[in-house]
């Protein structure tokens, strides 16, 4: 346990950033799962961008490297074209 008081508060400011990022990269897997499930072309055409902008918005915010950034748009950009 930390004995200095920066210490403490990085102890507890550190804890809250890992709740956020945890709580936003869910909702961007959950929007991800979203897109590959849906099969009516203009929902999937509409989801689309707000994803890639959450999954580019993690990757500036270092929640996630910049290359699973990229490979998610990729993969999900493969699955758009495919249907």
């Amino acid at each position: 346990m930390a004995n200095h008081k920066s210490a403490k508060k990085r102890a507890r400011a550190s804890e809250v950033k890992r709740e956020r990022n945890k709580y936003q990269h869910k909702t961007v897997r959950t929007a991800l799962k979203k897109v590959r499930k849906t099969e009516d072309k203009k929902e999937v055409a509409e989801l689309t961008p707000k994803t890639i902008a959450a999954i580019d918005k993690l990757a500036k915010k270092g929640v996630i490297h910049k290359n699973k950034a990229a490979n998610l748009k990729s993969q999900l950009m493969k699955k758009v074209a495919a249907k």
